[in-house]
């Protein structure tokens, strides 16, 4: 599965940090850097799939590379990132709502190939004791198709990651 969820959390950080906000996976791989301001922290916090079409069928495309059509068949997906903001006590409110100005902005641009924003919500900013941070929850609510191109004789080629729009 070359494109499909494997990497989702990363392609939204990466697409995050292209916008100009600071951003950084939870949970990664190494250790986080430290940084003076605020932050999002980006997670996968929920994925719901459900028929995007009858017995999942999403229609054909046609293959240049090949010059056959191929069938997509998939499903209808919606994501929710968890993007909790933090910055240094001394910036109080002021510093987290500037960051999240900054997701909001990020999203009016746009969003990561493959995803259609839906929703961004936010909570309250509280100070959180273990990070010694203030925190403010957030999250953005993306619509996907995850999908695969079915070729003749009825094998599938590998899953990928589709926007809101029909392929």
């Amino acid at each position: 599965m070359s494109g499909g969820l494997e990497n989702i959390r990363e392609q939204m950080v990466d697409y995050l940090k292209e916008q100009g906000v600071q951003a950084f996976a939870a949970w990664p791989a190494g250790e986080r850097p430290v940084q003076e301001g605020a932050l999002v922290v980006v997670s996968l916090r929920g994925c719901q799939a459900g028929p995007a079409g009858f017995q999942h069928y999403l229609g054909e495309r046609y293959d240049e590379r090949t010059g056959l059509w191929q069938e997509l068949y998939g499903r209808k997906a919606a994501l929710t990132f968890g993007l909790d903001l933090y910055a240094p006590r001394g910036q109080g409110d002021g510093g987290i709502q500037t960051a999240f100005d900054q997701v909001v902005q990020a999203f009016a641009q746009g969003a990561p190939q493959g995803l259609a924003v839906q929703e961004v919500a936010c909570g309250e900013t509280v100070y959180d004791g273990q990070a010694k941070r203030m925190k403010r929850p957030a999250q953005v609510v993306c619509q996907a198709y995850l999908y695969a191109a079915a070729q003749p004789g009825g094998l599938f080629t590998d899953f990928e990651l589709r926007g809101g729009i029909k392929p």
